[in-house]
């Protein structure tokens, strides 16, 4: 079922591997999926356990995590923000090295990049990035599988990621389209594109695969031809309120509507990391909405809920690649 070229390895961010081996993944991802829907004992790894820290709670990371351990025949134990001492009683050098002595693989969810790095360089075990603000690796093969099940391939697809391309998914899709040979159109207001150095990083790994990275603020212009239109929520866990105004005035019109996705042509498919401010069915989303005059927010309703939205085809499939993640490193 696996080779061995990735055993002890961490997973932090794609940048750290090559696109043989994040193929690898997505092969191994498929694999296993397709074993758990035949009902297939997979439980290659029985016996051991897993740390997840979750300085960030998380719906689908948790439960992906969880799931794909169980299955795999691991055990876990969930350490959620008042769970640990990680970084407040005790560092994170201390952390890791503790972990290591009692558990096969520790996952971090959190804040900054440099958290998640330090563990793996302290652990004597692997470490898996559940999401940064920098990065969010496990994300990307999900949405490459699900690209690649739907599309029939991944090299030569494009990608429109629309919104605020800064962050921890701009940078992470980025990063996989050039990995993968994709076409990664990143469509935001001025000001809102990733950071000039990993532009250039990945326009060098580009140059190798066949990819194109290029940059829009015309979502109209962007999406022409588009097979993907992505977008994600337009203001992150921990930031204040206030913030809310100031990317609701620029990003709203690079709202994911049904006008734009008939701009993309009738084959472009809608993808989003979730949760999704789509309608008023949450207490932020309704709070947000009724204070702003807005029905949604980066998505529309109708796209959301459509024929071509495949947010939750990509939501399970976090499970499946979470899955090769760790029965590859293990």
């Amino acid at each position: 079922m696996l080779t061995g070229s990735l055993q002890g390895r961490d997973f932090l961010k794609l940048l750290d591997f090559t696109p043989e081996e994040i193929t690898g993944l997505l092969d191994l991802a498929a694999d296993l999926k397709a074993r758990k829907r035949a009902g297939t004992p997979h439980d290659v790894l029985r016996g051991k356990q897993i740390a997840l820290i979750f300085e960030k709670t998380s719906t689908r990371t948790r439960c992906s995590f969880e799931v794909a351990a169980h299955d795999l025949g691991m055990s876990t134990t969930y350490l959620d923000p008042t769970g640990s001492q990680i970084g407040k009683k005790e560092s994170i050098a201390d952390t890791a090295r503790v972990l290591s002595r009692l558990y096969d693989g520790i996952e971090y969810r959190g804040f900054g990049q440099e958290i998640v790095e330090a563990l793996a360089q302290y652990a004597s075990v692997p470490v898996w990035n559940g999401l940064t603000n920098g990065f969010h690796p496990t994300q990307i093969l999900a949405d490459m599988l699900t690209i690649r099940e739907h599309c029939g391939g991944l090299s030569g697809k494009k990608l429109v990621y629309l919104g605020d391309t800064r962050y921890n998914m701009g940078n992470s899709l980025m990063v996989g389209c050039a990995k993968l040979g994709l076409s990664f159109v990143a469509c935001a207001p001025e000001g809102y594109f990733p950071q000039p150095e990993l532009i250039e990083t990945c326009q060098e790994i580009a140059a190798q695969t066949g990819a194109t990275l290029s940059f829009e603020t015309d979502p109209l212009c962007a999406v022409a031809g588009a097979d993907i239109l992505y977008t994600d929520v337009w203001v992150s866990m921990g930031e204040p309120a206030e913030v809310w105004r100031q990317r609701i005035e620029s990003l709203a019109p690079y709202a994911v509507t049904e006008e734009l996705m008939d701009a993309a042509g009738k084959n472009a498919l809608f993808m989003h990391c979730l949760p999704a401010f789509h309608d008023w069915n949450t207490t932020i989303g309704k709070e947000v909405g009724q204070r702003f005059g807005r029905t949604y927010m980066e998505v529309s309703d109708a796209v959301f809920e459509g024929p071509r939205s495949i947010v939750f085809d990509e939501a399970e499939n976090r499970m499946h690649t979470i899955k090769a993640v760790m029965a590859a490193t293990l």
